[in-house]
């Protein structure tokens, strides 16, 4: 009997979406909780505050383009918990610095973690989803719906840490300790699956037809580019706008409960989608819920923009995964997804430090408007990748 039968694959789904919370609820998104008190304190201007996260998305990068030599070495099992202790160190040793440099180093190493963390993570999602075809779009949209259980869990620590008086370095071991009790919830499911990963070594024999995805993974690029900048401002850009301390954790904790709730709402479609339909659609959304809050403060239209936002973005991710496994043999899974993932860390790495750019140059470092215009970038490049990826044809039986 095997470990799907013995456990009720929902569960197993839901367990493995910590890696998802650490890897990028935490990890990454945290910071944008984070910035507009660091930058206070530490006197960067908003170019230098983007690239902490295009740091980290530099290093995103590199485990990503690592990540298949460690999981033919070692399996999705090990990686998936070696990159969970390695993101749960680094975001502690971030609140021990000041200096540019050396965080910047953190946020880089914590990237590399969090990549191993989670394409390992969703590969073993990706083939339990194969073997129950009928639950797929939803168990993917469960591992990737785990952001928002770290986005929603970051909107409560971080106000709560900082309220108390302390520093911001206590906000970091705060999520710090929040990445190792994901990581201890991780080990059960890759015990549980450990069957799964004798299958994620690929066939280093079996080219992947990367020129018949160029549509998708256009689209999927500007999806990192624009997402990104969004994530990483919104935050300072309601602190700018006169939103209270309470609001903006309201905004947060919503944004973060709505990728959560993302997970059954997309499922059918993601299911179904053999061509770019999916990721056009998530795209031309996200657009729309970046545009809202860089043309108004209403606080009903903000919390709208969150609710969207979070309702669709990590379905972006999923429906890659889903369009991954409609596409191509089990065998080019771990190459694929290693794909999609490299191309979203490329985006990832402009896409920061491109709208603080924007907003330094447009408006001088505090002052107001910038961050409302490199947000209508990033909403502006959202659309672009939404008609990219309407282009794309499905690759065969």
């Amino acid at each position: 009997m095997t470990a799907q039968r013995l456990t009720p694959p929902v569960l197993l789904a839901l367990a493995l979406s910590m890696a998802a919370a650490v890897s990028l609820g935490i990890t990454r998104f945290a910071y944008g909780l984070l910035l507009p008190i660091m930058r206070d304190d530490l006197g960067w201007s908003y170019t230098l505050a983007g690239a902490m996260n295009t740091a980290n998305a530099l290093g995103y990068l590199v485990g990503a383009l690592s990540a298949p030599a460690l999981l033919r070495r070692w399996g999705a099992g090990a990686a998936v918990l070696v990159g969970a202790v390695g993101a749960s160190a680094f975001m502690a040793l971030t609140g021990f610095f000041r200096l540019p440099e050396p965080l910047l180093l953190q946020r880089l190493l914590a990237g590399m973690a969090s990549a191993w963390l989670f394409v390992a993570a969703g590969l073993l999602t990706a083939q339990l989803a194969a073997r129950l075809p009928g639950q797929s779009g939803w168990l993917l949209g469960i591992y990737y719906g785990g952001t928002g259980w770290g986005i929603a869990a970051s909107a409560l620590v971080v106000p709560a840490v900082v309220a108390q008086g302390s520093p911001w370095q206590s906000a970091w071991w705060a999520l710090s300790l929040l990445c190792a009790a994901a990581t201890a919830v991780l080990v059960w499911p890759v015990r549980a699956l450990n069957e799964v990963q004798a299958g994620t070594q690929d066939s280093a024999r079996s080219a992947l037809p990367w020129q018949r995805c160029l549509p998708m993974l256009a689209g999927y690029g500007c999806f990192g580019i624009g997402y990104i900048g969004y994530m990483t401002f919104v935050i300072a850009l309601l602190r700018e706008q006169g939103v209270s301390a309470q609001g903006r954790t309201m905004f947060y904790l919503v944004l973060g409960l709505a990728v959560v709730a993302s997970a059954r709402i997309w499922a059918g479609l993601l299911e179904r989608c053999r061509e770019g339909q999916a990721l056009g659609l998530l795209n031309g959304l996200l657009g729309l819920a970046t545009l809202i809050p860089a043309l108004t403060s209403q606080p009903g239209a903000l919390l709208l923009s969150g609710l969207l936002f979070g309702g669709v973005f990590l379905s972006v991710v999923a429906s890659t995964t889903a369009w991954v496994r409609h596409n191509l043999p089990a065998l080019q899974w771990t190459q694929g997804i290693t794909l999609f993932t490299v191309v979203f860390a490329v985006g990832q790495v402009i896409g920061p430090t491109g709208a603080g750019w924007i907003a330094d140059s447009l408006a001088g470092p505090g002052g107001p408007g910038g961050l409302s215009v490199g947000l209508m970038a990033s909403a502006g490049v959202l659309w672009l990748g939404s008609a990219l990826a309407w282009l794309q044809k499905p690759l065969g039986p």
